[in-house]
């Protein structure tokens, strides 16, 4: 009887095990090849790894919670509407998902602006509380948003979240120098704006309390 054929050991893009696909050490990179193949559950187990992350990240960039919720979701749906063109550093998808995110906190913000403004039209009774006074933004919060959006993405990335400048400047597609000058203007205007009024830098210590001794 003739020897069956022993199967062939795949190599190079050889499809994933299912041990493999259980493994938690793999990248995001290999998470997604999955995903775009059909096999394994890689998008979801992205989301779970990076939604944390990025619901922080966007806490600090949009008016309510309700609306970093709704960054989280868009970031998430515009990566996979996006699945061939997002970009990894070192394997990792959290920096394009940082970069994404910023972006749509952006676009959030600005419709959230134009709700204000149309509500401000409509008097409120003074019985009526507005929502929005519960808030309280800080102002660390409000110079950052003051930035331009170039100044605040890498602000966010690199002092908030931490990135390396070169992992920055690889997934804007930018060069390091670029990161470097933008990061340096943010931080002047940051600071500028964050400095306490010239005023309060002279003023006089308080007079302390006259004692009378009889």
């Amino acid at each position: 009887m003739p020897p069956t054929d022993a199967p062939h050991a795949e190599t190079g893009d050889a499809e994933l095990s299912d041990a493999e696909l259980s493994d938690a050490e793999l990248s995001d990179a290999e998470l997604w090849q999955t995903a775009l193949t059909g096999r394994g559950d890689g998008l979801a187990r992205i989301f779970e790894r990076h939604q944390q992350r990025i619901h922080r990240h966007s806490i600090a960039l949009v008016p309510t919670p309700d609306d970093a919720k709704d960054v989280v979701a868009v970031t998430f749906l515009e990566a996979w509407r996006r699945r061939t063109q997002v970009r990894f550093v070192d394997g990792s998808l959290l920096p394009w998902l940082l970069v994404t995110a910023t972006h749509s906190a952006q676009n959030i913000s600005r419709s959230a602006r134009r709700y204000r403004d149309l509500l401000e039209r409509i008097p409120l009774s003074p019985a009526v509380a507005d929502p929005a006074d519960a808030l309280d933004d800080g102002p660390a919060t409000a110079a950052l948003a003051t930035l331009s959006e170039a100044h605040r993405t890498v602000v966010t990335l690199c002092i908030i979240e931490g990135l390396p400048l070169a992992d920055a400047a690889a997934v804007l597609r930018v060069p390091l120098g670029t990161v470097k000058s933008r990061l340096h203007a943010a931080k002047r205007a940051l600071a500028a704006r964050l400095a306490p009024p010239q005023s309060s830098l002279h003023a006089s210590p308080p007079t302390a309390p006259l004692r009378i001794v009889l």
